[in-house]
């Protein structure tokens, strides 16, 4: 008897073993470098609970969060609220935010989003440009609107107004570097960039959005699906928006541009900023 209960009590602890636990949270990333960066930056956050986490590259992460195939996507509000309310007028942070969450489905939920980190469109113009207009905000752009020449980069979609200042299509360059030499030997007037952008040469100055707000704010966020993350874990991803900043984004951006893993990145940013303090 004392042998057969040893056996039981055998094929009960190895059936107990076998149990699967819990699936992984799946955290979406796009193949580009921020996006990669967000994606390890809240799977850290979410793992600091104790929770499994994969990073998972997806080509629509938002379709696939809503299909139920990832369980948070963090990205910016502005291009968020694109997606599900195309024809939304709002632009400051707050009024992008609140429409955002009015426009997201059923099954989806934001979380809380970074007031002090951002990548949104702005345009760049020399230091020279600056002095002439007397002042280095879109405000005092769009007191400049006729005439002026704007330059982009091929395949990047960037906004055709400033306020109420219409701009004339842009005239588009094969990349970065392109797009700068242009504006610096006065090609171009003013270039298109973001406030993010890690490869702002030092003679350019990026244009300050003051309030109002001329063009659709761009806040870092995550989105999340519903009743599948525990109380611990939304606290978690909420506390992303109490470290990061532009700067830092801007900084991880180029760091991870001149080669640097992202999971990396994101620890030693991480180790510098800890969640929670």
């Amino acid at each position: 008897m004392r042998r057969l209960a040893l056996v039981s009590v055998a094929v009960l602890l190895a059936g107990c073993g076998a149990h699967p636990g819990p699936a992984p949270l799946a955290v979406g990333m796009s193949p580009d470098p921020q996006s990669q960066i967000l994606a390890h930056l809240y799977a850290s956050a979410l793992r600091g609970t104790g929770a499994a986490v994969r990073v998972e590259s997806a080509a629509d992460p938002v379709a696939a969060l809503d299909a139920g195939e990832l369980t948070v996507v963090p990205g910016f509000t502005g291009r968020f609220l694109v997606m599900f309310a195309h024809d939304s007028a709002a632009r400051s942070d707050r009024g992008v935010y609140w429409a955002l969450a009015g426009a997201l489905p059923e099954g989806l939920a934001v979380g809380d989003y970074a007031m002090t980190a951002e990548d949104k469109p702005t345009l760049a113009v020399t230091k020279a440009t600056v002095a002439a207009w007397d002042g280095a905000d879109l405000a005092t752009l769009a007191r400049h609107c006729a005439g002026l020449t704007v330059g982009s980069v091929r395949g990047v979609s960037v906004p055709n107004a400033v306020g109420s200042c219409t701009l004339a299509k842009s005239r588009e360059f094969s990349d970065d570097a392109a797009l700068f030499a242009a504006l610096q030997a006065r090609q171009i007037g003013a270039a298109w960039s973001s406030t993010a952008a890690p490869d702002v040469p030092e003679g350019a100055v990026l244009l300050s959005d003051a309030h109002p707000a001329l063009v659709r704010a761009e806040n870092v966020v995550p989105l999340y699906r519903r009743n599948e993350l525990t109380e611990a874990q939304v606290l978690a991803v909420n506390q992303v928006a109490g470290v990061l900043d532009t700067e830092a984004l801007a900084d991880m951006r180029r760091q991870v541009a001149d080669g640097a893993y992202p999971q990396t990145v994101v620890d030693a940013f991480l180790d510098e900023h800890p969640l929670g303090r």
